[in-house]
This record gives structure tokens, C-alpha cells and sequence, in this order.
């Protein structure tokens, strides 16, 4: 069965769903039958290299709400990713263009550590403060992982999977997903949210039912191959 969830590495809910989604699958009685691609949603594809000032200034400005209230979001966010063992510090975050990231998060695909990269990426961005434009720094995470810091460096310095992040891009346009984290199920079933571990788990319950092969009950008069 085949899911693929897209996400943006600069998506709060997006790590906690990984999270959440991750208990879901440790419990699903088909887990090891089971293949994850991670897609790539930038949630500002007109982002720069780096936002400068305040996280909270950004994202008051974003809702229409108050830098205090702002904070308060990110207090509440901070709480919510401590329930599922994340360290956010969003006094630490720099925040900017995360398509390099993603572009080695393809990277990682071909060398299967596709969901390792992306869990460094988020707990870089969320939890240490990496930028996600910087070249060095995605450099260096993807050699925490096992890739070659040759190989990355060389990505980076061209356009190699541009096109598969904007392919991602549109097809998540195609499959009407506006927010994420989004998981979808056999290109049949789709979740948007961080749901609970249950409902991710009943998705993915449901995914495989209906997938379930037909039935046949033989011996009726019938035609086949050999004839009549």
C-alpha cells in the first residue's frame, strides 16, 4: 500500500503529524506492506533565502492578529510537539525558502533515507535553528544521515530535482491539497490535518480494505482462455 504525505519542512504540524502518524503505523497489522514517500508543499513558494525580524511579527502579520497573540500560538505549538517527544524553539527558528530542502530530501529518496532526511531537516529547522536555504547547513545535515557531502554540494550547486519538487508541487494542486500535512492513501483516500494516532490509524485501516482483492466464486458455466 502506498502513502505519500506532503508536508513543508517549515510546517509545525506538519512534524507532529509525522509523529503521530509514525504511532499510527507502529500499530497498523500491515505496517511492513506499507511504502511512505514524503512530497514536497512549500507553504511560501515566494519565500527568500531568509526572513528577516521576529518569527512572531511574520505571523501576526500573516493571521491579522498581535505579535502577543502570536506568541501565544507558538507557546501553544511548543506544548502540543511536547506531547509527541518534539523540542520546538521557535526563538531559534530562522525562517525563509525551504526548496533546497526538499530538493534533497528527493536526494535522500534515491538513497533510501528519504524519511531520515526529512526528520533531520524538521528537527533542524524546528528544534536547532538551521536555516533551510543555507547550503552549508543542508550539507551538513544530509552527511548527519549518511549521504555524501560531495553529492549534496553538488546538487545544490545546480537544479538537479527542481523539477520533482515542482512536480510534487502541482500534483498536490491536481489532488485539491491546500494544507498540510496531508496523507493520501493509494491516490484514494486523503487525510489533511495532524490527526490523532486512531484516526490516522483507521485511514490507514481503511486503505487497506479497499484494496482488498475481489472474491471469486468459481464453477458456474463460464468461457476462459482454453475456450468454451
Amino acid at each position: 500500500m502506498q502513502v505519500e504525505i506532503w508536508s513543508d519542512i517549515a510546517c509545525p504540524w506538519c512534524y507532529v503529524g509525522k509523529r503521530r502518524f509514525e504511532a499510527a503505523l507502529e500499530r497498523f497489522e500491515h505496517r511492513d506492506e506499507v511504502q511512505v514517500t514524503w512530497r514536497s508543499f512549500e507553504l511560501d513558494p515566494m519565500a527568500p533565502p531568509e526572513r528577516m525580524g521576529e518569527r512572531a511579527a511574520h505571523l501576526a502579520a500573516k493571521y491579522s492578529t498581535t505579535i502577543e497573540q502570536a506568541r501565544e500560538m507558538e507557546r501553544r505549538m511548543t506544548e502540543e510537539a511536547a506531547n509527541e517527544g518534539l523540542d520546538f524553539r521557535f526563538d531559534l527558528a530562522r525562517s525563509g525558502s525551504t526548496f533546497d530542502a526538499h530538493r534533497v530530501v528527493h536526494l535522500a529518496k534515491e538513497h533510501g533515507l528519504q524519511d531520515e532526511m526529512k526528520e533531520r531537516l524538521m528537527r533542524g529547522y524546528l528544534g536547532e535553528g538551521e536555516l533551510m536555504s543555507e547550503h552549508a547547513s543542508l550539507v551538513r545535515l544530509a552527511a548527519d544521515i549518511g549521504l555524501d557531502d560531495a553529492e549534496v554540494a553538488e546538487l545544490l550547486a545546480g537544479d538537479r530535482y527542481a523539477d520533482d519538487v515542482r512536480d510534487d508541487e502541482r500534483t498536490a494542486h491536481r489532488l485539491g491539497i491546500s494544507a498540510v500535512p496531508t496523507f493520501v492513501i493509494d491516490r484514494a483516500l486523503g487525510v489533511s490535518g495532524a490527526h490523532p494516532p486512531d484516526t490516522l490509524l483507521e485511514a490507514l485501516r481503511r486503505g487497506w480494505a479497499a484494496r482488498a482483492p475481489i472474491e471469486i466464486v468459481a464453477g458456474g458455466e463460464a468461457c476462459g482462455p482454453e475456450g468454451c
